[in-house]
This record gives structure tokens, sequence and C-alpha cells, in this order.
């Protein structure tokens, strides 16, 4: 038999140590890396050049001091760790290719910072790229407005003088779609002002570049369902070009506590009552999940016949399917020229082209603090009687809330909102969420939570500290300045009496012009109700 030829030899003895060498060096290496380890060298891990504090959750953070208490107890970092992703965050707002469509929002508020930060920031982190902010009573604050100033894409609009002689030349008072408004208090009167208020937000908006614009208010927030990622600018820009008009019908919140501190992230400040520890003390590492995650689903999103057939149980002897519902709530506004310098368009349209979104919605936090009852009652002058009640607020609910918090006692108030507001029949939520009535949503949740863990909050007030300062200051020079009395301590109907505009001032009220007319303007509505559905049957 004639031996193998050298070649082929040489070559299977190449394979075999070429085969060798791949077996041995990935477990020599295993092996190396493995000895490093154990001893504890060699390895430059670039978390050991860092103290341990400087990464968020690797420490419990000390929450750092605010200039003032009212807002620490829900703006500072919770002292559980974790681990968030928003620090060193600058949120652009800047024009840019990235960054279309430009969206701008707009409220009137007199919330503290405690409701407007969250809000605020919520917001920026679903692409919003300016806000409009109307401000009077704690919003007008220097401690509040001056914190406000300071941060990029925010404008501050304060209720001056000034600026209610210009609103008293609006063609809105010309208008008969608002006429039965005029010159009535409370929820009347908020709703003329922020009509103005959004009348001139559209024209500065459209002055500053914006594409889109919606007025919303400090307990509501945008919620992009159904878009690929979570965001309105993405939302939008996924929006045909002809559409001019994008409705986000409105989801109302169903609390389940009513130690509700903070609606929108969890409330880690109140606790369970078995959250305790050997010796009966509260563990304050063991939150409590007092929190807002559960949602009444607009009537639009809902099959008819399950909106109608579970309508007795998701009212629960309310008068209506919402406590509360606001016909400016979830209308974005394309700004195109001429047609969107009008606010009432917002409410009565006449555009080209419309669309109401199918999984996007505006979540409205409403009376989900139980002080919310008493803040509410505290805003109105009216008679907590049936019939005074009608001049001051639009809604049944409303008027039965501030009767009860102006006559009843505490803890009254407390037993009433746990029957009317309260959702603790886990068997009917169980049930309402399975038809699809009510819902969860836990992103705004954890957007807020983790903005409040990683410092923003705080790092904003701290930062926004010397506008405070410049306004204090200036504040301080002009009443030292002043040997006369202040407009602001005469009497309001002492204030521009002669004036053309008096006759308009939203915050007057008359006797003499609160008149029994027909109301032209359709007033914020619930949803159809059972009369309704068998009255068209």
């Amino acid at each position: 038999m004639p031996a193998p030829a050298p070649s082929a030899a040489s070559s299977g003895a190449a394979w075999r140590q070429l085969l060798l060498l791949l077996t041995v060096l990935p477990l020599t290496l295993a092996a190396l890396a493995f000895v490093l380890q154990w001893r504890g060298g060699g390895v430059d891990d670039p978390a050991a050049r860092w103290p341990s504090h400087a990464f968020p959750g690797m420490a419990e953070p000390t929450p750092p001091s605010l200039p003032f208490s009212s807002c620490a107890d829900v703006l500072v970092g919770s002292s559980v760790p974790s681990f968030p992703y928003f620090r060193g965050w600058s949120f652009p707002y800047d024009s840019g290719e990235g960054l279309q469509p430009k969206i701008c929002v707009q409220t009137s508020t007199s919330a503290g910072l405690e409701q407007i930060l969250p809000w605020l920031f919520y917001h920026k982190v679903i692409g919003v790229s300016q806000f409009l902010l109307f401000v009077e009573g704690r919003a007008a604050k220097p401690h509040v407005s001056g914190v406000l100033e300071s941060i990029p894409g925010v404008k501050v609009v304060y209720r001056t003088k000034e600026l209610e002689e210009q609103q008293a030349h609006s063609r809105i008072w010309n208008e008969t779609w608002l006429a039965g408004f005029f010159y009535k208090p409370c929820n009347y009167e908020l709703f003329v002002k922020q009509s103005l208020n959004m009348e001139m937000a559209i024209v500065m908006a459209r002055d500053a570049g914006m594409d889109w614009i919606i007025h919303l208010d400090t307990d509501e927030l945008l919620y992009p369902g159904g878009a690929a990622e979570y965001s309105v600018r993405h939302l939008l820009g996924e929006v045909p070009r002809d559409v001019d008009m994008v409705i986000f019908p409105n989801y109302e919140s169903s609390v389940e506590r009513d130690n509700i501190k903070d609606p929108f992230s969890e409330d880690k400040y109140a606790y369970l009552g078995q959250a305790v520890d050997s010796q009966g003390q509260l563990n304050p590492m063991t939150p409590c999940a007092a929190h807002v995650s559960m949602f009444k689903k607009n009537y639009d999103h809902l099959p008819k016949d399950t909106y109608f057939g579970m309508y007795k149980e998701a009212t629960r002897g309310n008068p209506n399917y919402f406590l509360t519902y606001d016909i400016l709530v979830g209308i974005m506004l394309k700004i195109s020229g001429e047609r969107s310098c009008a606010v009432h368009e917002a409410i009565y349209p006449s555009r080209t082209s419309e669309i109401k979104l199918e999984e996007a919605a505006v979540l409205h936090y409403t009376y989900t603090k139980f002080s919310d009852l008493t803040s509410r009652r505290d805003r109105c002058g009216c008679k907590p009687t049936k019939e005074d009640v009608k001049r001051c607020f639009m809604l049944d609910f409303d008027r039965a809330a501030f009767i009860i918090a102006s006559t009843a006692s505490e803890e009254e108030m407390l037993r009433w909102y746990n029957e009317r507001v309260v959702w603790n029949d886990k068997q009917l939520n169980l049930k309402l969420l399975r038809k699809g009535v009510l819902t969860r949503i836990y992103a705004p949740m954890a957007i807020v939570q983790g903005l409040r863990e990683s410092g923003v909050f705080t790092s904003v007030i701290e930062a926004g500290q010397s506008v405070v300062s410049d306004k204090l200051s200036a504040k301080k020079a002009i009443v030292q300045s002043q040997n006369v009395t202040r407009p602001g301590d005469l009497p309001r109907k002492l204030i521009g009496a002669n004036s053309v505009a008096s006759t308009r001032k939203i915050l007057q009220t008359a006797e003499s012009a609160i008149r029994d007319t027909d109301v032209t303007a359709v007033p914020p509505l619930s949803p159809p109700s059972l009369d309704d559905h068998h009255k068209h049957t």
C-alpha cells in the first residue's frame, strides 16, 4: 500500500494545531480574567474613579433644601434608592430638524410650583416646545414667577392693568357666543378669562414660530397614546398636512384613596396602615400606593353598547358620566394665518379639516385631593344655596361640592368625598376595567416620579433664585418709593371707574350686570346620558 503524500500529512497536522489553538486561547483568556477579578486588580473600573453619591440611585440621596417649605413635600427627591434617567437633560426647545412640529401649550393658572413644575416638565419630556403661562394669585408671586421665568421655553404673562385694557378691546366682547358668560362670577368668569388669554396666546405662538397650540389647565396632562414613541410631537408629525385641528378626547381621573397629595406621581409621603416595623412604628421605606393611575375613558373611545350598558355603574349616583367636563380640553389648533387668531374657533371651529384621535387623550385630574373641595370653595364668594350657586358654577357636581364644602363639617365632607369621588369598591372597579370603561395609565406617574427623584424640580428652583431675588428687590424698592395708597389697596369699584374698560373687567361682578339671560355659548357639558339615549331611541 503506498504511503500518504507528505503534503497531505503536513496539511492535516496544521489544521489540528489551529484547532488546538482556537480551543486553548479562549480558555486561557477566561482564566486570566477570573484571576484578575479574584485578586481585585488589573481592571480599571470607571465607576471606581467617582464617589458613590455621584451616580443617582447608588446611595440614598439627601434632599436639597428649598427656599420655602410649601414645595418640599411634593418636589424633593424620594429617600428610596432608584436609578432615574433624567439627570442632566437640557430639554432643548430651539428650532431644529429633529424638533418638528413645534408645539405650544397655553394655560391660565394661579397654582404654586408644586403643581406647575411637574405639569410643565412632563410636557417638556413628551415634546412640547413652548409654554405661555398667564399667571395671577400664587403663580404671580415673585418666588413662583421668578422660577418660572428662569426656565427656557417659558413665557410668563401677568394680569396687569395694561393686559386688561388690551383685552377690553378684544373682538370677543362683540360676539354673541360668549355673551351669556359676561359679568358672572367664579366658573363663568374663569371661562371668559381663559378665552381672552387663549386669543392672545395664539398670536404670540404664531409670532414665535410655533406650529400647534393647545390650552391645558395645570391639572391636565396630554397622553400621546397610539404614537410609535411616547411623544406628542411624534403623534402630530403623523397627522395629514391638510388637517388643522386635532381633538384629544378627555379621560377623567378615578382616585382610589382619599389621602392623595400628589396626583401626578406615586405619593411616597402617605403610608399603608399595615406598613409598620416590629416596634409598631411607621416604616418610611414602605411607600403607599396612593397614586392616580385609573381613569374613566371618554365615551368616544368606548363602544356605544358598553357606554350606555354600564352608564349607571360608571356614574355611581353622580349627575353625569364625568364629574366635570371642559369643552376646551383637548383641542389642538394648527397655527396658520388669520384663521387661528380667535380662541372661539377652538370651541366652534370653522376648519377645513379635523380629526379625533382614537387612542390619545387629555388626562383630567379632577378632585384628586380632598383639599380640592375647600380650595374651590375659597375661590368663590357665592352663597351656599341651590339658587345662588347656579350663577357661579355651570356643572351640577361643582354646585353640590361647593354647598357641601361650605355647610358641612370636615368629617361630613370626608364622608361625602368618599361616597361621590373615591372609587373604593374594588369589585366594581375590576368589572369596569374588564369592560374597558376604566383603564390604567402609568406613564405620566413614571415620568414625573423620575423627574422628581433625579432632582430636576429642586435644581430648577435653586437655579431660579437669582431671578427671584431680583424681583423681590425691585418690588421692595417700588413699595418704599411710594407714599400714597397703592391701587391694590383700593376697593375694586374705585379702580378705573371712569375707564371704558372698567365695564368689561372680568374680575369685577356688578349685581346690576348679572341678569337672567339665555346662555348663547355652550357651557362645559358631560357626555350623553341615559335620558338622551332613551329620547334618541
